[in-house]
């Protein structure tokens, strides 16, 4: 048997051998230069992967991209359940956004952020105004806006945009800002979001438009638009407030309409051409160039313990069918975001002022043609709180012949009211011919109880247009005067611990000021009347509640007016107090009953011509009491 050797030159080859093989190795690893070409070379590799990996709309099952922003293009099994999973419209758009994200943008008075997943609008801020806390204004922000169109793809199934991300470009136009937010299908097929927003204007463009989506959506089917949003709390009282916000709109030509003011409320409507979301003095509003065929609309008050509830007043949402041309996209809008001023309404198309509650007929025309330009010119070189007083001047003075009308009449009855009451007492049993010799002396004497209420019914149609103007008035809004720090809200001179049911936990004086003013007013003018009317059997029982009128005015005042505008109660508190001066004034200085006495004797003696209605009035009363003889006599 042969012995094994250790053979040297055999190992010292083996070293050699992989000592030539690492030299080899170390000399074929790639340079800086040749690894940046091989990584372009895989993102090239990658791109051309994210072409190829489109789908066909039949593919399309529709779900949120939220789970699948992540993918690699190069995993294969899970491209194929992104491509089923999202579909057409979304997969070539997901593939290039890790995250959701959001574009913002900025004018001269508004503040914007667009979402890249939906593409809508998820912040808005108005940058010149704050709210009663010293907050800036937010009409739309924390999601408590949703704007969603509803896509039935060709295989009937639906796509939610609010769930797909959306690619934004930001580009100018002139001065104006373009916000573009494009949903892809490739660069030739998209549904694009456009916004233009212009400077120092509340006012953007906005239109929702589509190209090569013919074959993708099923445009047989109707595709809708919805639009839902939460308002938020801006003023002090939250009952104050939630009293004016309402969704109010235009429809059927020129028609301006509300949902219910209080609790829930939904109509169907026809032809409609904008709806505001108003939040009292701030407006959130969408104006078709062409009107909706139809729409649904729907508003949810949110306030049920005003303790609880003060983030949000109501929400408001509708259902707004899309218009489609060819199978195409083709809506154009305006958006406004912005104060509930008529000055700045009035300046767009479309009647938008009209969202504002002026009061409607008589009422409405007396505040646009009258109130508003008066106080707009006194506010511009008074302070708000003096401009309000002057104005109350000035209106109780061209309303002051409205009062000595009233006097007069009530003078010439209490002339009159012992001989009314010689007649009430000569004909005590027989009331039907007490009335014709009363209505014979008063129209003799030229002297009647309507002549006193009619005055009365002018004044009430500017009563209530400056009940409609003052929490309207935006003007007022976070102006002082006095006490008051907010004109458009009530002053506080006392904080209670604890809430008062229709009145508050606050005490306000205008208020009690406007109170003290109206009971000392119609203590005055109840003793006026009951001593000018005659004497008859259920006086004294209307004595009681006239008595009683006097206090439960002032109480109403009181309470009710506590949470109400402090403008609102400074107008009562001065008005009241100018209608006493001129009650005096008129009583002491103008009116003398011993003249009107005179006169009224003077009156009797010339033949007094009945006009057509005291003719009827005679005639029925004489057939009444002919009828009534006729009675007693087959008795």
């Amino acid at each position: 048997m042969e012995e094994k050797k250790f053979d040297l030159n055999s190992i010292i080859g083996f070293v050699l051998i992989f000592g030539i093989l690492l030299y080899m190795m170390w000399q074929n690893q790639p340079t800086p230069e040749e690894l940046a070409e091989q990584e372009k070379a895989k993102q090239e590799q990658i791109e051309a992967e994210k072409k190829a990996a489109t789908v066909t709309p039949q593919d399309a099952v529709v779900t949120t991209a939220e789970d699948y922003s992540n993918v690699s293009p190069t995993d294969s099994l899970k491209i194929v359940e992104l491509k089923n999973k999202l579909g057409a419209f979304a997969y070539a758009t997901t593939l290039s956004t890790a995250k959701d994200k959001e574009t913002t943008v900025e004018t001269d008075v508004l503040a914007l952020k667009f979402s890249n997943k939906g593409g809508f609008l998820t912040e808005v801020r108005l940058k010149e105004f704050v709210d009663y806390d010293s907050i800036p204004i937010h009409l739309i922000k924390n999601g408590n806006q949703t704007f969603n169109i509803q896509f039935p793809t060709a295989d009937n199934r639906i796509l939610n945009t609010q769930d797909l991300p959306f690619q934004p470009s930001v580009t100018k136009n002139g001065d104006n800002t373009i916000v573009s937010m494009k949903l892809k299908v490739s660069e030739s097929q998209f549904l694009e979001y456009r916004y233009e927003l212009k400077p120092k204007d509340y006012m953007i463009d906005f239109s929702i438009v589509s190209k090569g989506l013919n074959n993708v959506v099923n445009s047989s089917q109707e595709i809708n638009l919805d639009w839902k949003l939460k308002t938020y709390r801006h003023d002090q009282s939250i009952t104050y407030e939630n009293r004016y916000t309402r969704l109010t709109y235009m429809h059927e030509g020129d028609k301006i309409s509300k949902l219910a003011q209080n609790g829930d409320d939904e109509e169907l409507i026809e032809e409609a051409r904008w709806l505001s979301y108003r939040q009292h003095f701030f407006s959130t509003i969408l104006v078709a160039n062409e009107p909706f065929k139809k729409a649904t609309i729907t508003s949810n008050d949110l306030v049920q313990d005003e303790e609880v509830d003060t983030v949000f007043t109501k929400q408001f949402a509708s259902k707004l069918p899309l218009r489609f041309k060819a199978g195409e996209a083709d809506n154009n809008f305006q958006l406004y975001f912005g104060p509930t001023d008529s000055k700045i309404l009035k300046q767009y198309d479309y009647d938008l002022e009209e969202s504002i509650p002026f009061g409607w007929g008589i009422f409405g025309w007396i505040n646009k043609q009258l109130f508003i330009p008066l106080f707009s010119f006194l506010s511009s070189f008074l302070p708000y709180g003096i401009a309000i007083i002057v104005m109350t001047v000035l209106i109780k003075l061209m309303m002051s012949f409205v009062q000595y009308k009233q006097f007069l009449s009530q003078a010439k009855m209490r002339v009159l009211k012992p001989e009314l009451d010689a007649i009430k007492e000569k004909y005590k049993d027989n009331k039907m011919k007490a009335q014709q010799e009363t209505m014979a002396l008063q129209n003799k004497a030229g002297a009647s109880p309507l002549a006193g209420c009619l005055p009365g019914l002018i004044q009430l149609p500017v009563f209530y247009a400056l009940f409609m103007f003052f929490p309207t008035a935006f003007a007022l809004r976070q102006k002082s005067f006095l006490w008051a720090d907010d004109l458009s809200s009530y002053d506080v001179i006392a904080e209670l611990p604890f809430n008062i049911p229709f009145y508050g936990d606050h005490v306000s004086l205008f208020p009690i000021l406007a109170a003290i003013a109206i009971f000392f007013y119609m203590k005055m003018t109840t003793g006026q009347q009951m001593a000018s009317q005659p004497t008859q059997e259920g006086m004294p029982d209307m004595a009681k509640m006239m008595k009683y009128m006097i206090y439960f005015s002032p109480i109403l005042m009181l309470v009710f007016f506590n949470q109400y505008a402090s403008g609102l109660s400074l107008y009562y508190f001065i008005s009241n107090l100018i209608s006493i001066g001129i009650m005096l004034v008129i009583k002491n200085y103008i009116l003398d009953e011993d003249k009107i006495h005179a006169q009224i004797q003077e009156n009797k003696k010339k033949p007094k011509k009945q006009n057509k209605f005291q003719k009827k009035m005679a005639e029925m009363m004489e057939q009444a009491e002919a009828q009534k003889q006729a009675q007693q006599k087959r008795k």
